[in-house]
């Protein structure tokens, strides 16, 4: 992996369940890679992409817990190594194929980027918040024609619920009286909304009457290269948050290349009850937020700078916007440092 990209970072590389027997693959800032679950169901991470004429190895076969090449029949183990050749008993020297550290955690597959002995899983974000006892959340899996901060810039300014999402979550108002705070610990930055004294919002419809009034509050926090949970709140007006009606969000944004991404989302419930009729209208909803309002202006705004380079073109700040701002600073400053140690 090369710059654009972070190699020091995890990047989610899938959910869970999207990881079977198959052969899987998906490119991840800008590699290709192969994932499949061994017998004892551990995945594998691979580099897509054999070492003799470079055809992808998803295109072959799985022999066990080994890969067979669909060209000329290289075999290669879980580990990256050429376990077998068709033509003869020695091994191609340098055959080995690269693999990739991979973790599952809280329904994510986490694939790291730099060298495997820097693997420190200790700095896998943390969304163990999806994982209440209410059911698995809601999740899924949007393509993103755009480069993958400028979804980034979409998940840390949130002001823009009040136009983009009209149809969905609209914010009717309520973030023109709220409060906005950036703040950064570490390499963590969180961008958080509180909205005081404010009609019930719409993820406590069912629970809360909808004439209580409300303190309401969006706070999002971020982790490189753009990890993103989402925590929507609200409780009686003058109550603790504790006591209030809390809902989660994943927000997580893999690069493709340096002009696609992969966009992965989730949702808990407000209830601890699974109701299949209220999963099908959340579903419908985050499919409406994200798939019709979210998508089309954030792959339009990437398209309409055609390739000039973002702070080369001066973009105006609003204030509201220094969380996305920040996220890119952070993430300019990372791979300088990365570039100095290479």
């Amino acid at each position: 992996m090369t710059a654009p990209f972070l190699r020091n970072v995890w990047y989610m590389a899938a959910w869970s369940s999207e990881i079977g027997e198959a052969l899987f693959r998906r490119r991840i800032a800008g590699e290709p890679i192969l994932m499949f679950r061994r017998a004892d169901g551990i995945i594998a991470a691979l580099t897509d992409r054999c070492s003799h004429r470079f055809a992808p190895l998803s295109m072959g076969m799985r022999v066990g817990d080994t890969v067979r090449c669909p060209y000329h029949g290289l075999t290669f183990a879980a580990d990256g190594a050429c376990v077998a050749n068709p033509f003869s008993d020695v091994l191609p020297k340098g055959a080995t194929i690269r693999s990739w550290p991979v973790v599952e955690r809280d329904g994510a597959v986490w694939l790291w980027a730099g060298a495997p002995e820097e693997a420190d899983t200790a700095t896998i974000p943390d969304f163990a918040a999806l994982m209440r006892p209410c059911g698995p959340p809601l999740s899924g899996l949007m393509p993103m024609n755009a480069g993958y901060q400028f979804g980034t810039d979409n998940l840390m300014d949130l002001s823009h619920i009040e136009f983009v999402h009209t149809g969905s979550f609209a914010g009717a108002g309520v973030i023109f009286g709220g409060e906005h705070r950036v703040r950064q610990s570490g390499e963590t930055l969180h961008s958080d909304w509180w909205m005081p004294d404010v009609a019930a919002p719409a993820h406590t419809f069912g629970i809360y009457p909808p004439e209580l009034r409300c303190d309401h509050w969006l706070d999002m926090r971020w982790n490189a290269p753009a990890s993103m949970l989402l925590e929507v709140g609200a409780t009686p007006k003058g109550q603790s948050r504790d006591e209030g009606c809390i809902v989660w969000q994943a927000h997580i944004l893999t690069p493709e290349s340096e002009t696609t991404a992969h966009y992965f989302w989730a949702t808990t419930r407000s209830s601890d009850q699974v109701d299949p009729g209220a999963d099908a209208f959340l579903r419908g909803l985050m499919g409406q937020a994200f798939e019709g309002e979210d998508k089309p202006i954030i792959e339009a705004a990437f398209a309409n700078l055609d390739g000039r380079d973002f702070w080369g073109e001066k973009p105006v700040s609003l204030g509201i916007d220094q969380g996305g701002t920040r996220a890119r600073r952070l993430i300019e400053t990372m791979l300088r440092r990365e570039t100095k140690t290479a």
